[in-house]
């Protein structure tokens, strides 16, 4: 054999080999049971690849040594690997107890609790890419930050830790406020950007993939008890920041000078405090503000229920039977993106006005019981309480998919699910937020994010979108806090609608949108001023 020919067959044996470690360097799933179940690895089938991949890179390197041209990684290469490559397994619960590692960022800054401080350049892009999209926001913080509204804030926040919440961290920041900040929900963290907020010195506590005892950790840490810091503003996503402040630091509320809330669940917590006259401060109810309703409910729901669906089952959705439970604005935008995608869409509802809506835009208005043995995909979007119950999945279809768009987790009632020796059901991972749920018949259904919203903890949503609640919740907080003494009363307001036009405004020159202007003939006609606003409260849009 010549000795092109020789080099010709090493080069084959040294790509082969590559491709190998390549393939193994990252195994996401094993795949089981025949094939049909994807779960994580045990600790010996990882003590095993790991063997193999060592085994492999030593022929690597032997081979490697015919050819001076061929160089090992070096450790910046190994560095630049995507925070991606490296993260999967930590989101599966695998990984350090964050709780007790020692963190630290450049500046020798230690108040922070993050999956890995060392990802926080990826962060940065990722916030990077939001604020180009979220141009309301930005242009908000251009214009409010020479006067500092917030000077003096201190600020305490739990939400969804996401690249558009952090531009919205930030922006609160450079309105003059002191923040910390937590995670609403176990799974919807993005570590990179919790890594990247940390990294700027900003007291953060989250991860993706929290148990139940890490989510409250993290909260108290966030109020800052331990810290001697003491809030005197909240902003909450579900209630549960709010809830335990209530609960085990109801002395702060004394300083405390308002609350924003932004979701279903949190406003519904608010009015049951307010008449049980246990809500001590004004709060602001950002969920049922125009800007947040018409726009983040509806548009954002339309455009990521596909994306989340998609990512955890690769499904066709074309000729797919879909039962969506509430016809309200989420799931407005939810049917519309299904049907859209070529499903048979039914919808459950409880009220006749969202129901009658639903006929008219062509749904067929059923019970969940004439359904429910024949839809391939149940989507809960109501905001209630176990909408779907043990009953509802015993008569599901095979395969048939189950998930919730709506932000309590409480929508669907898997709590017999939590207790594996007294369950019936067998519960196996398929990747991370997808499990399928097995019945003693052979019956399997897969159920999304453990009955959590889906679409943040499964995918991303549109920042453009995100960029009109931020800025609804900046003004909110702005207003409650600049407001003047005896303004808001102990009680839940609505963002006035002049704020809610300015957040529209400030989102137009994205489109190029020109508005027109009234003469002062037609202002006098319509009896409203010129500059607004322009619709009465009452007005439903």
């Amino acid at each position: 054999m010549s000795t092109k020919e020789h080099n010709a067959d090493a080069e084959a044996v040294v790509d082969h080999v590559k491709a190998e470690v390549r393939r193994n360097r990252r195994p996401s799933v094993q795949f089981i049971d025949k094939s049909l179940i994807r779960r994580r690895s045990s600790g010996q089938e990882k003590q095993q690849q790991q063997q193999q991949q060592n085994q492999q890179l030593t022929r690597l390197q032997s081979i490697d040594s015919h050819d001076e041209n061929e160089a090992p990684d070096t450790d910046q290469q190994k560095q630049d690997s995507t925070a991606s490559d490296t993260d999967s397994d930590a989101e599966d619960g695998v990984g350090p107890n964050i709780r007790e590692m020692q963190h630290k960022n450049k500046n020798g800054f230690n108040d922070f609790a993050v999956r890995r401080i060392k990802h926080a350049e990826y962060g940065r892009r990722e916030i990077q890419i939001a604020e180009q999209e979220m141009p309301g926001l930005m242009a908000l913080r251009r214009r409010a930050e020479s006067d500092k509204p917030l000077q003096g804030a201190k600020l305490v926040g739990c939400t969804h830790i996401t690249a558009q919440t952090a531009v919205l961290i930030e922006t609160l920041v450079r309105l003059g406020a002191q923040v910390r900040w937590c995670a609403c929900n176990i799974f919807s963290t993005q570590n990179e950007v919790a890594a990247a907020l940390a990294e700027e010195s900003i007291p953060i506590f989250a991860w993706k993939g929290e148990t139940d005892d890490d989510f409250w950790w993290c909260i108290k840490k966030a109020i800052g008890g331990d810290q001697g810091w003491q809030p005197n503003m909240i902003l909450d996503d579900g209630g549960d920041l709010t809830h335990y402040c209530h609960k085990h630091y109801s002395t702060l509320f004394s300083t405390i000078k308002g609350i924003v809330e932004e979701s279903v669940t949190g406003v519904h917590r608010l009015y049951q405090m307010c008449r049980t006259q246990t809500l001590t401060v004004p709060a602001m109810n950002v969920n049922d503000s125009v800007t947040k309703t018409k726009f983040d409910n509806l548009y954002l729901c339309r455009e990521s229920i596909i994306d989340a669906i998609k990512r955890c089952t690769d499904i066709m959705f074309g000729g797919k039977q879909v039962v969506v439970c509430g016809y309200g604005e989420v799931g407005k935008g939810c049917c519309s993106a299904l049907r859209g995608m070529g499903c048979f869409v039914y919808v459950t509802e409880i009220d006749p006005i969202c129901a009658l809506q639903a006929c008219m835009e062509g749904y067929k208005v059923v019970r969940l019981e004439e359904v429910i043995k024949q839809v391939d995909i149940l989507v809960t979007a109501s905001g209630s309480k176990n909408t779907i119950t043990r009953e509802s999945l015993d008569k599901l279809k095979n395969g048939a998919i189950v998930c919730n768009m709506g932000h309590s987790n409480t929508e669907i009632d898997v709590s017999f699910l939590r207790d594996s020796a007294s369950s019936d059901l067998q519960v196996e991972r398929v990747r991370t937020n997808v499990d399928h749920v097995i019945w003693s018949s052979g019956k399997r259904i897969v159920l999304i994010a453990e009955g959590r919203i889906m679409n943040l903890c499964c995918s991303s949503v549109p920042s453009f979108v995100v960029s009109i609640t931020a800025c609804t919740q900046a003004l909110a907080l702005i207003e409650l806090y600049t407001a003047p003494p005896n303004r808001y009363k102990c009680d839940v307001y609505l963002l006035p609608k002049k704020m809610d036009e300015y957040v529209a405004s400030l989102h137009l020159p994205a489109f190029d949108a020109h508005l027109t202007e009234l003469s002062d003939e037609q202002c006098k006609y319509l009896g409203i001023n010129k500059a607004g606003p322009f619709k009465p409260n009452y007005y439903r849009y």
